[in-house]
């Protein structure tokens, strides 16, 4: 399976260097002699240098649950490498040198150099590192099994992290792969303590993603004596944009994102309005494409931790982080978005992952495939996810409490939604009461003035008004009647005074009552709730950021 995933595309992802490009890498790199049977890498291995074969023979192993796979063979002016090598993060694959030679080996902060500064080799080695990572999660062959149900909320929670940050693993279903039972059993694990992550290095039991992340070495190593230019707290549209435009212009970039990169904007199906993508973008194609672009410029992030606090009392700032790190910081950018609110209706919170979701990517739409479904909400999310998942959806009913969908969503998924037989609007309509077993299996939802009704559906879809997330943020800075932060000319003089705003200037427009820290996107009080505005925001950000480290 793996070969056929990367034969598709091989030319490009193994592209082969000539004289005159390996000439140029060559101060950046150092020769290594190198011996038949030896190996130079291992799965798991941090810090690995990228190798470009100069004489001899290497190939490339991929470990699985099922057994080791030869993937390709290395020959002179081939390179190995992956994105996980321009990060520094534990790497996927296993090297072994075929026949002896000679490899040029390049670090990765001589890499992150090369590819901000050499246009061409950026070009080639960037997209066989980004097709090289593709292939392997598209492969479904890893080191790393996660091992669970379907009918498991902690299932779906585990994948769902792993295939948003676009971390390869083999999915295995104890209710439809067979050998599962006795895959559990080499490992002394029982089925009844699924969902399990099996690797090489371990086993964990249906683990919380930041113990899974520090488990699969996903994160950077903080050095928290480290003082950034700028710590982008959230790592959505608003929040990559100001990474990928702090890091391109030199500014030392730390992010931190407590889930997967992308935001709410990471879980929608297919954006269509966005500028330069006529035939449209999943959210999550967008976001990947963002996150490399951080990483390119060299900027840090760290998944699966979230921001507990923000201490504002002196500078530098710093934020304290769940997984008891701290972030020290000459300025911030608050870049945590908003969080769908949940309806209030009864049982919703056991069938949460069990019939109850807040996304709609294509692990969703999996498991409900061929059903009755409804989605409550009215915005663009909500549009989005019901012209996606009436694809495959034998029927979508849109729940919303208002007179339509006009006040709040755009006009061309308005038309898609009209237009669609597979898709019913019930306005002013709202779910009262969820009922099931182990699962979600029926609801209750009423129209105003009119009885209520049940239906057999096991399948519901949340993406009604948002909260912003600023909780971490509670005594630190201004925020409106809604939680939003304000920032610019919202900013009373009250609000100023309350911070202990001392300087002669005026907060800048997205500065907040607090000197060098700014909001962008949807946590921002008065933002336009679109992906190209929490983007502009995020980029144009960077300039008022510049002002500030520059006083």
């Amino acid at each position: 399976m793996a070969n056929q995933v990367y034969e598709k595309r091989r030319e490009q992802m193994f592209p082969r260097l000539d004289a005159r490009q390996i000439a140029r890498l060559e101060p950046r790199g150092v020769r290594l002699r190198i011996r038949a049977g030896e190996t130079l890498a291992e799965p798991g291995d941090s810090h690995r240098k990228m190798l470009v074969v100069l004489s001899g023979k290497l190939e490339i192993f991929i470990p699985g649950a099922r057994g080791e796979q030869s993937l390709t063979q290395l020959v002179p002016g081939d390179f190995a490498g992956e994105l996980s090598t321009l990060r520094g993060l534990a790497g996927f694959s296993r090297i072994r040198v075929v026949e002896a030679g000679e490899v040029l080996a390049v670090g990765e902060a001589e890499l992150r150099t090369l590819v901000q500064t050499d246009a061409e080799l950026s070009e080639i080695i960037m997209r066989a590192f980004i097709l090289r990572r593709m292939g392997l999660v598209d492969s479904g062959e890893s080191e790393v099994a996660l091992v669970g149900s379907r009918h498991s909320a902690n299932t779906l929670r585990l994948r769902e992290f792993l295939t948003r940050n676009n971390h390869p693993y083999m999915s295995l279903d104890v209710d439809e792969d067979p050998g599962v039972e006795e895959l559990l059993c080499r490992h002394g694990v029982g089925v009844d303590e699924v969902p399990v992550v099996l690797a090489p290095r371990g086993v964990l039991r249906n683990p919380d993603i930041r113990t899974l992340a520090g488990f699969l070495g996903m994160n950077p190593e903080m050095d928290e004596a480290q003082v950034h230019d700028v710590v982008v707290v959230g790592a959505g549209p608003a929040g990559l944009a100001a990474a990928v435009y702090a890091a391109s212009e030199g500014l030392d970039v730390m992010v931190i994102e407590a889930l997967a990169y992308g935001g709410q904007a990471g879980s929608s199906s297919r954006i269509e309005n966005y500028l330069g993508f006529p035939t449209g973008i999943s959210g999550g194609a967008l976001a990947g494409r963002a996150f490399v672009q951080a990483q390119k410029f060299g900027a840090a992030v760290n998944v699966a931790s979230h921001a507990l606090r923000l201490d504002c009392s002196r500078r530098p700032y710093a934020i304290q982080l769940s997984d008891g790190h701290r972030a020290l910081a000459k300025s911030v950018v608050v870049a945590t978005g908003a969080k769908y609110r949940a309806p209030e209706c009864t049982e919703l919170q056991r069938f949460v992952g069990l019939g109850v979701y807040y996304a709609a990517t294509h692990l969703e739409a999996k498991l409900c495939d061929g059903k009755e479904i409804a989605i409550v909400g009215g915005g663009n999310s909500a549009g989005q996810a019901a012209v996606f998942l009436a694809n495959t959806c034998r029927h979508v009913h849109m729940l919303v409490r208002g007179p339509g969908l006009a006040e709040s969503m755009s006009r061309y998924l308005i038309r898609r939604i009209e237009e669609n037989p597979a898709i019913t609007l019930h306005t002013h309509t709202e779910i009262e009461e969820m009922e099931g077993g182990e699962r979600l299996e029926r609801v209750i939802w009423q129209r105003k003035g009119a009885a209520a009704e049940t239906r057999e559906i096991g399948h519901v879809f949340l993406m009604t008004g948002a909260s912003p997330n600023t909780a971490w943020l509670d005594g630190c800075l201004a925020l409106d009647d809604k939680g939003f932060v304000r920032t610019g000319i919202e900013l009373t003089a009250q609000d100023l005074a309350a911070a202990g705003w001392s300087l002669p200037r005026a907060p800048s427009l997205l500065e907040t009552s607090k000197p060098g820290v700014f909001a962008v996107g949807d946590v921002r009080s008065g933002s336009v709730k679109r992906v190209a505005s929490a983007v502009g925001e995020g980029s144009s950000c960077v300039q008022f950021v510049h002002r500030v480290l520059g006083a």
